[in-house]
């Protein structure tokens, strides 16, 4: 984990970038700990927190920790987008762009993120997020197990 503090003109931001590893995909990591951390940590008492994912098949978003739910929304996620679906993403023959040495058909995780998006914010009151009873921050990797990095950028007074 990697932190840096400023403080300009009375007003402060923080920012820490968690790094996770998956053991599958999709997975919903929990990461609601380490973000109350980094707020802990920034000292803000009145401000928001922002929870980025520095990445395209990785999404962060806001839900319940429930096991059976988390089970239900793989599910969807798997019938919105497919994984053994056609995408022209996954044609290695015809597409030449963003290619790396260890690319793999992933057009589904892709179409996926669409659903979820990259990044939360949540506005901090009294040093503590304004997240409701059942609400938990989840980094959901939706391609395969990889280093992810999540930046958590807290800023306010």
């Amino acid at each position: 984990m990697q932190t840096q503090i400023e403080d300009q003109v009375g007003m402060r931001l923080h920012r820490t970038v968690l790094r996770r590893t998956a053991t599958r995909a999709p997975e919903f990591i929990d990461i609601t700990d380490e973000v109350l951390s980094a707020i802990d940590t920034s000292s803000v008492r009145e401000g928001t927190v922002t929870v980025f994912s520095r990445h395209t098949t990785a999404a962060v978003v806001i839900n319940e920790n429930e096991p059976l739910l988390l089970k239900d929304m793989a599910r969807f996620l798997e019938g919105a987008a497919p994984r053994e679906a056609s995408y022209r993403h996954n044609d290695f023959v015809v597409r030449t762009a963003n290619m790396t040495e260890d690319e793999c058909p992933n057009g589904h995780s892709h179409c996926q993120h669409l659903l979820l998006g990259a990044s939360e914010t949540i506005p901090i009151a009294d040093g503590r997020p304004l997240l409701g009873r059942w609400q938990r921050l989840f980094m959901i990797e939706l391609d395969r197990p990889r280093p992810r990095e999540i930046v958590v950028q807290v800023q306010g007074w």
